[in-house]
């Protein structure tokens, strides 16, 4: 019941924003679920957070397509517990492996397996150090605390959305001036 509602919150967020993510990528530990995977056991049955599967229901079915990006050096630990709370197949992507990069080889290959640009992407990481190299890469990248949670998800769409109108002014700005056109005024633009 409590997956539901908050399934129900997260597409009342969602039909807030006229701009979506076309894929949003999650981290793992301390992100999606609260512990790391290398000091677990394939034998254990997992959790998420309370928020997560909710707010991942409501992305698919909304046609958001959902990633995995975690630098965990326990991939099968990673892959089993996927597994066992069934939500492999939410996911188009999923980059498992220790990495040095702070996640830009993970998004480099997501990049290339989606071909989503990395400005249609929004990313949910428990690490600041993760979150500074992808923002620079072009995806908004939000930090979460405790897990994603609505709270965050709400952050993470309203994040999405103001840089998507930053660069979109960007991309005019720079048609008007090299195109030899004036701006044209806002009556003009219907």
């Amino acid at each position: 019941m409590a997956e539901e509602k908050v399934k129900d919150e997260a597409m009342q967020i969602i039909g807030m924003f006229q701009v979506l993510p076309k894929l949003v990528v999650f981290d793992l530990d301390y992100t999606l679920w609260p512990f790391y995977c290398e000091c677990r056991s394939k034998r254990e049955m997992p959790s998420l957070y309370p928020q997560a599967k909710g707010i991942m229901i409501a992305l698919k079915e909304k046609g958001i397509e959902m990633a995995i990006a975690s630098r965990s050096p326990t991939s099968d630990i990673a892959n089993t517990f996927i597994d066992k709370l069934n939500i492999k197949s939410m996911f188009v992507a999923k980059e498992i492996f220790s990495s040095w990069s702070h996640k830009t080889e993970h998004f480099q290959k997501i990049h290339t397996r989606t071909t989503v640009p990395f400005t249609a992407m929004l990313f949910f990481d428990d690490e600041d150090r993760n979150i500074k190299s992808v923002s620079k890469m072009g995806v908004t990248s939000i930090l979460v605390g405790n897990g994603v949670t609505l709270g965050a998800f709400r952050q993470g769409l309203t994040e999405f959305s103001q840089n998507h109108n930053t660069v979109e002014k960007n991309k005019e700005v720079w048609r008007n001036k090299y195109s030899g056109k004036a701006a044209s005024s806002e009556t003009d633009k219907d």
